[in-house]
């Protein structure tokens, strides 16, 4: 995607294979700063803090930790410790432990000396397989946004609610709830978002108005609470989110709020549609709310907010008393009775595991024959 009318992906590796770069996402919508990272601490603190976030992309961004760990230390006792390190660092999104486990097994398989450039090898190669998914996700949303303006008898645009970024930004390029939001733009169809502000984190505000506004995609930021209004009084036509883990029965696991929104289409007669690469999906579980670990994350992110001055200066400023206790549930489930189909790359599937398991047939199976 386009910055400033430059052509950027969210990592990639530096041209003289030094280290990895990747766009800091905790500067924006401010600043817009490309970080370095040459170890695998570097790669730790940059999932762990956000500077890269989205269950693709950090999964991506730990690929390429383990690489950077094999530079500094080649022995099987290193790579054990630095995968078990990635994984702890975000427990939701299983993007990331999947890639990690992956990584790790091929490489307990080779000499210690080819590890480096292997995992180098096998990072760029998630990134480039990851930009693909997402332009198909994209391609088979476009699909149901064409045909919400087929039947939509006036000229207004087609009105989408999403929540916190599932944008390019959280992936190597497209991005998954956004990817058919410009598919449709570049296809000539008039598309206006409806963009929660996303608290704690405000990715909303911050990245998804950021990349919109980018690439010229007509949207409107709203508080969180303002999306059942919009829907009582007919100013959405359907919302698409991402997700950060679903279940093999279809249950969606994404950014604290999710289940509102859902809950609120459903009341409304709204579609409810989530966008997913394959490798988000947990064959392992069926029940969300009762298998999948939600992460917490540290209370400053709720008493605190980050912005620019009127100097132009980013400054951090408090919201709350001094005193007042904090919980920062990071993220929460939506059943899979509201929602009304999951957009993937292999085409649309309902929120259901024999649905699913239509689509990633091997997936699946290989999956039941682990656990068997």
């Amino acid at each position: 995607m386009n910055v400033d009318g430059k052509p950027y992906r969210t990592i990639w590796l530096s041209e003289n294979g030094s280290d990895v770069r990747i766009i800091d996402q905790t500067r924006l919508p401010h600043e817009f700063c490309i970080a370095s990272l040459k170890s695998l601490s570097d790669a730790i603190h940059a999932i762990r803090d956000m500077r890269v976030r989205g269950a693709p992309l950090i999964g991506i961004t730990a690929a390429f930790g383990l690489g950077l760990a094999m530079r500094e230390n080649h022995s099987n006792s290193a790579l054990n410790d630095a995968a078990n390190q990635l994984i702890a660092t975000r427990p939701t999104a299983i993007n990331l432990k999947w890639a990690v486990d992956e990584l790790h097994t091929q490489l307990l398989n080779i000499t210690a000396t080819e590890r480096e450039g292997f995992a180098m090898r096998h990072a760029q190669r998630l990134a480039e397989e990851d930009v693909s998914i997402c332009s198909a996700i994209g391609d088979h949303g476009l699909e149901i946004i064409r045909e919400i303006a087929n039947k939509k008898h006036s000229s207004a645009p087609i009105n989408i609610l999403t929540h916190c970024n599932a944008g390019w930004l959280a992936t190597a390029d497209w991005g998954t709830a956004l990817a058919p939001v410009y598919k449709a733009y570049d296809a000539g169809i008039q598309v206006h978002v409806w963009v929660d502000e996303t608290r704690p984190r405000n990715q909303g505000a911050s990245l998804t108005a950021w990349e919109l506004l980018q690439h010229g995609v007509p949207h409107t930021v709203i508080v969180d609470n303002a999306g059942g209004h919009l829907m009582q009084h007919g100013m959405v036509d359907i919302c698409i989110t991402g997700t950060d883990r679903t279940t093999a029965g279809g249950d969606v696991c994404n950014k604290i709020g999710t289940y509102l929104k859902a809950l609120a289409a459903h009341d409304n007669g709204i579609p409810f549609y989530v966008a997913l690469p394959g490798p988000t999906i947990d064959w392992s579980i069926d029940d969300g709310l009762r298998d999948i670990p939600i992460e917490e994350r540290d209370g400053n992110e709720v008493s605190h907010i980050m912005g620019g001055n009127s100097a132009g200066e980013i400054t951090t400023v408090r919201l709350i008393p001094e005193g007042s206790r904090t919980a920062n549930y990071a993220f929460d489930v939506t059943p899979r009775r509201y929602v009304t189909g999951l957009i993937t790359e292999k085409g649309i599937a309902l929120a259901s595991r024999e649905s699913l398991a239509a689509l990633y047939l091997r997936q699946c199976h290989a999956t039941l024959l682990e656990n068997s």
